[in-house]
């Protein structure tokens, strides 16, 4: 961990983060999402901004993502789990090969450049924000979730990808749910919980990836900014009621597709630094 930037450029990193995290509260209260799919661009950008490298931007702000998703999601996966709506059966499946997808997510981080994660965000976001602008009101699968045929590609790709995305995990596994018969309050409380699990090996796993990195900011802990996450967890939580209030005077559906054109303009803007 290293503290060698002048103060002024200690001082305009904290503020840009500021900033970003009452950008990143006002988002995920706006469009009801805990955090890194509006997060992991928002740090992207910031670590442009103060003129980070590259080879380590995306990095770091995937690793940082997860920093924040584990407080909140540990948060919400106690509220669901007070009300009963998280299947604790599921989770136990999915926990293990989830772990397999979060270590081997860990080891291509550490060896991968940033157009990996890139390409990830960019198949992950249309795909998501397809989903959502496209999906289907009346058509759903069949299949056992207990079955080894149906957890196990559920919970390692799921958790590969989310580890590579900076993201919990809990968009994915509620449209799976879903698309599976499972009523949406379970497919919400089981995706918080699946979030809360994947978060933390997630974090240990980037602290790894990045312990020998090199140009990484002031106050990192491998591919994880200390002092990012101290400043945008409390900007994030300040203003997070100010973009749930702004969410109430608007549809649900506006809201959903506010929310996969969000994704659609993020998958656009890492498409364009693949190729320039």
């Amino acid at each position: 961990m290293t503290f060698d930037l002048p103060a002024g450029e200690l001082v305009l990193l904290a503020g840009a983060l500021i900033c970003g995290g009452f950008l990143t509260g006002i988002l995920s209260g706006l469009f009801g999402v805990g955090g890194g799919g509006i997060l992991v661009p928002v740090l992207y950008e910031l670590f442009g901004f103060i003129g980070l490298s590259d080879d380590v931007r995306m990095h770091l702000a995937v690793g940082t993502s997860f920093a924040v998703i584990a407080p909140t999601s540990l948060r919400a996966a106690y509220a669901h789990f007070r009300r009963d709506s998280i299947d604790i059966a599921l989770l136990r499946l999915l926990a293990p090969v989830a772990l397999v997808g979060i270590v081997a997510g860990a080891i291509v981080a550490r060896i991968a450049d940033a157009s990996a994660f890139q390409f990830i965000w960019v198949i992950s976001a249309a795909l998501l924000s397809a989903s959502i602008l496209f999906k289907p009101t009346d058509w759903s699968l069949k299949g056992d979730l207990n079955s080894p045929s149906y957890y196990v590609p559920i919970g390692s790709v799921i958790g590969f990808v989310a580890t590579l995305m900076g993201v919990g995990g809990g968009a994915q596994i509620t449209a799976t749910l879903a698309l599976l018969g499972r009523p949406m309050h379970q497919a919400v409380g089981t995706a918080s919980g699946f979030s809360a699990f994947l978060a933390i090996p997630a974090l240990i796993g980037f602290i790894w990836a990045g312990w020998n990195a090199t140009g990484l900011p002031p106050g990192s802990v491998g591919y994880f900014s200390l002092i990012g996450a101290a400043a945008i967890i409390p900007a994030s939580v300040l203003a997070a009621p100010l973009g749930a209030r702004l969410a109430h005077g608007l549809p649900k559906r506006k809201l959903e597709i506010a929310f996969a054109l969000f994704l659609l303009l993020v998958g656009m803007r890492f498409l364009f630094a693949l190729f320039y």
